[in-house]
């Protein structure tokens, strides 16, 4: 058996693992009357209150309570709930055999940028193509509402390699967002950057083979 580049895995959820569509979260949300959803929520962002509600430091009622006013009268919270999930898609199955795979190889961790209300619909997804809960097969999982912490900050990723006790250089960080991948780089992990499942595929059929 040839010698491992890598030690260890830490893989993105949302566009990597689960497939993700942020137009159908404005497109819902316009469907409910809110029509000036993409500047208001550039508007938002800026305010930080997003990077809050992912590190946990704002609750979903408080969230919930600062989206509402910008909804047209009578919106009521769980239309905003299934508004804000609309993003979410499915697991391919494909890719939780590659997990399987790849697992039987290299520890396997988890590290995403989210949120109280989209975790449960995460799980659901999941479990429609899984047996085995995604607790039980990465080693570790982390949410940034969780930890308090999220990409692309480097402390993030330092925080991270010290509580795995794990070296950042043998450690392979797979995300398809440049400016985490940036975040990674800083802090002296291996990258991939995702943009195509069939190069994804691809790269993992070459890693994995003996």
């Amino acid at each position: 058996m040839k010698t491992l580049k890598y030690e260890q895995i830490i893989f993105d959820l949302g566009g990597v693992l689960i497939d993700i569509d942020y137009q159908a979260t404005e497109n819902t949300f316009k469907e409910l009357g809110f029509r000036d959803f993409g500047e208001k929520y550039s508007q938002l962002n800026q305010n930080d209150l997003f990077d809050k509600f992912e590190t946990g430091k704002i609750s979903t009622q408080h969230f919930i309570n600062k989206i509402l006013p910008l909804c047209p009268e009578g919106t009521s919270p769980n239309k905003v709930v299934a508004a804000w999930n609309a993003m979410l898609g499915e697991f391919p199955e494909e890719k939780i055999e590659l997990l399987h795979r790849v697992k039987s190889r290299f520890p396997i961790y988890l590290l995403s940028n989210t949120n109280e209300i989209h975790i449960p619909k995460v799980y659901d997804a999941w479990n429609k193509v899984s047996d085995i809960p995604m607790s039980l097969l990465f080693n570790k999982i982390f949410l940034s509402f969780e930890i308090g912490k999220r990409k692309p900050d480097i402390n993030t990723f330092n925080w991270i390699c010290e509580t795995l006790a794990i070296n950042p250089s043998s450690t392979l960080f797979i995300d398809d967002s440049p400016q985490h991948i940036e975040g990674a780089k800083k802090a002296g992990l291996t990258t991939y950057y995702y943009h195509s499942k069939e190069e994804f595929y691809d790269f993992f059929d070459h890693l994995l083979i003996d």
